[in-house]
């Protein structure tokens, strides 16, 4: 669905009451009285000639109407966000340039390189994690990335790198933490600490073998740091490149290779639609580098 000359404003003001279902908290939230928002509100069903919202003494609920613009509101002010980025991004180009890298990989050299070639030239780094090592080029955080494999490819140029082996992050008091190395089997019927879309292999055994447990959205996108604090704990396991486990090294947490399930693949990622040339200067730099 497409909105033609819709008030950006009044888009956010609209999710603000979708998030509350409420217009007082909606208006505390967004600093305005509540009449304005109303009003706000009004003009916007007229504008999309649409009731967005049924309301009484007792609650306030979407229609359907309502509930589909949630929907392209999300992508709309998700889009709106990036095109602002992307602005920003052009106008300071001529002298920042920003690197995007995953837990683990040591981007150093090149970043080095390149900003000795060009003395004038910022060179910014950007810690990204597995939800958003694609969005940040997307909406301009970073001009290129280091990125772990698989991801959307839409609308990017991608150049391989490297490929690691995998293995498992154990408690160290953990009955595994003593094996040299495990299959993935092995850990069928432990708690995984991450989306399991990320360890397919582990998803299709543990489905073969039992139901699999499912793995809560607030654990599956923790930072590292704080999936081996659950790791220490005893409250599931963790499967990373070994790169990133030898970074994170603990003494309550030991690291296992998984001799059986495919090695991490890492590329270099950048949008295809941009033509910049320090981008094609750090991707040889890179690849030289790797």
């Amino acid at each position: 669905m497409a909105y033609a000359d819709v008030d950006l404003r009044k888009i956010r003001y609209f999710m603000a009451v979708a998030d509350e279902l409420n217009f007082g908290r909606a208006a505390e939230r967004l600093h305005i009285a509540q009449p304005v928002l109303s009003r706000q509100i009004q003009a916007l069903e007229k504008e999309l000639n649409a009731e967005l919202f049924t309301r009484d003494k007792r609650r306030t609920a979407l229609t359907a109407a309502g509930k589909q613009l949630v929907v392209d509101a999300e992508l709309l002010l998700a889009g709106a966000e990036a095109l602002r980025r992307r602005v920003a991004q052009a106008a300071r180009a001529a002298d920042t340039f920003t690197v995007g890298f995953m837990p683990g990989l040591t981007v150093t050299g090149p970043v080095r390189a390149l900003g000795r070639a060009h003395p004038g030239l910022t060179v910014d780094v950007l810690r990204t994690g597995w939800a958003d090592q694609v969005a940040v080029l997307h909406d301009g955080r970073a001009d290129i990335g280091y990125v772990r494999l698989p991801v959307d490819p839409a609308g990017l140029e991608m150049r391989p790198l490297f490929s690691e082996r995998r293995g498992v992050l154990l408690p160290a008091d953990h009955r595994l933490a003593g094996e040299e190395s495990l299959h993935i089997a092995d850990l069928a019927d432990e708690h995984l600490l991450q989306h399991p879309d990320a360890v397919p292999e582990w998803s299709r055994v543990a489905a073969e073998m039992r139901e699999p447990r499912q793995v809560a959205s607030s654990t599956a996108e923790r930072t590292v740091e704080e999936k081996l604090e659950h790791v220490a704990t005893g409250r599931g396991i963790s499967i990373l490149p070994e790169s990133t486990a030898m970074y994170y090294q603990r003494p309550d947490v030991v690291y296992v290779p998984i001799l059986d399930i495919p090695p991490n693949e890492v590329a270099l990622a950048w949008l295809s639609a941009r033509r910049d040339p320090l981008i094609a200067e750090f991707a040889a730099l890179a690849t030289k580098m790797s």
